[in-house]
């Protein structure tokens, strides 16, 4: 729980982005849902901190697109649809794209590239336990770390911080699905290693092909989940031809 610590050194900024990461696993976890409503006043006291970097924070998440201001009424979870999930995949396919072309560009020769993709590869480990096992709290928290210092790697902050904030939409989107499941041991996508080794290998191209199974895999899991629970509306069931609904 964000706080001031012991000699109160935390500054307002430092305490606003506590609260944003907060509030933004606390989504992730499925403990606040999609359309659910609350107050500048309820988080302030929930965290025992003043409001004004309660609503910075709040103001961040809306402008990532987690949150809605609702008028007069506060801040609500943002709904996204399954419509949105599949604009997601495809908005990560061409931004993964650019990173791909960038790694055959460098070859990957730089050693400290090398010595990087080490790290990331320790990330992705965590990452393929956690998804095997069926973990999805754990699972999360390392993916975006993996896919975050992996496409850090390729000098483009922009791109970069684009992919992390477009991942971050999707896992919001695809838990609300995710957590109607009672065991979701071998259901989650677990290649996070061969990812890098193709990497490692500068199979530049097979790192490209893993990355497409994986999104392939994980539009077709949730659309799986969402057509199961009955989550899919009329206008949304043409999926094949690329139609956002």
């Amino acid at each position: 729980m964000p706080g001031t610590g012991g000699n109160g050194a935390v500054t307002r900024s430092t305490l606003r982005q506590q609260i944003a990461d907060a509030l933004r696993d606390e989504v992730l976890a499925g403990r606040l849902q999609p359309g659910q409503e609350f107050t500048v006043k309820e988080i302030a006291e929930q965290y025992g901190v003043s409001a004004t970097p309660v609503r910075e924070a709040l103001v961040d998440l809306s402008a990532q697109g987690l949150l809605d201001s609702v008028q007069h009424r506060g801040f609500q979870v943002h709904e996204y649809s399954l419509a949105d999930y599949r604009e997601m995949i495809e908005a990560r396919s061409l931004v993964t794209d650019g990173i791909f072309r960038s790694a055959r560009a460098q070859h990957l020769e730089d050693p400290r590239t090398a010595a990087a993709l080490a790290g990331v590869r320790r990330r992705g480990e965590e990452a393929q336990r956690a998804a095997c096992a069926g973990d999805l709290n754990i699972l999360i928290g390392y993916d975006l770390r993996f896919w975050r210092e992996l496409s850090g790697l390729f000098g483009n902050s922009y791109l970069s911080d684009f992919l992390h904030r477009l991942r971050v939409q999707s896992w919001v989107c695809a838990v609300q699905h995710l957590r109607r499941v009672t065991d979701l041991k071998g259901r989650l996508w677990s290649q996070h290693t061969e990812l890098v080794d193709a990497l490692v290998e500068h199979d530049a191209d097979g790192a490209h092909a893993i990355v497409i199974d994986y999104n392939t895999h994980a539009l077709a899991l949730i659309e799986d989940l969402a057509a199961a629970s009955g989550a899919v509306k009329s206008g949304e069931s043409a999926v094949t031809d690329g139609s956002t609904g």
